[in-house]
């Protein structure tokens, strides 16, 4: 439990330009509210949303390295870009492997039956190479930023 609420404050923690650390909360507390933007993250008076938090595991059936691996992990990527571009995956990133966790994904959904429908789409969950943790989440709202603005600062694509 430690790890995951170190995860997702690392998570949020990342949301935060340094600048605005600099200034202290007091210049955030002055920010202007935008309503339109709050609406469109789907926030509520706080700010703030619920995700389902997925943790994917090391699963019973790994897949040995060879084509058959490389296909699979190609759709996973292909899998988790399709979800971030419909607006359902918030973030997503590898873990350490540490206790068998291999990566997480915070999902913008009202429950964990949506997220299993998801998730249940991906290669590496099909094959049995990993196997997902759901967790209920209410975070920021503006997770929902984290797609649209990662792909302003990469210059390589998945």
């Amino acid at each position: 439990m430690k790890m995951l609420m170190s995860l997702v404050t690392s998570a949020v923690l990342l949301l935060v330009p340094a600048a605005s650390l600099a200034q202290g909360s007091a210049d955030a507390a002055k920010a202007p509210y935008d309503a339109q933007l709050a609406q469109s993250l789907g926030a509520d008076n706080h700010g703030m949303r619920p995700y389902v938090l997925v943790i994917l595991k090391t699963g019973p059936t790994p897949v040995p390295a060879g084509a058959e691996r490389d296909e699979m992990f190609k759709g996973h990527f292909a899998n988790m870009n399709r979800l971030s571009a419909e607006g359902v995956l918030a973030l997503a990133g590898p873990l350490d492997g540490v206790d068998g966790w291999r990566g997480l994904f915070i999902l913008a959904v009202p429950d964990i039956e949506a997220a299993r429908k998801h998730v249940g789409t991906d290669p590496v969950v099909l094959k049995g190479e990993m196997v997902a943790e759901y967790h209920k989440y209410y975070g920021s709202a503006a997770l929902m930023l984290v797609p649209e603005t990662h792909a302003k600062i990469a210059k390589e694509k998945f």
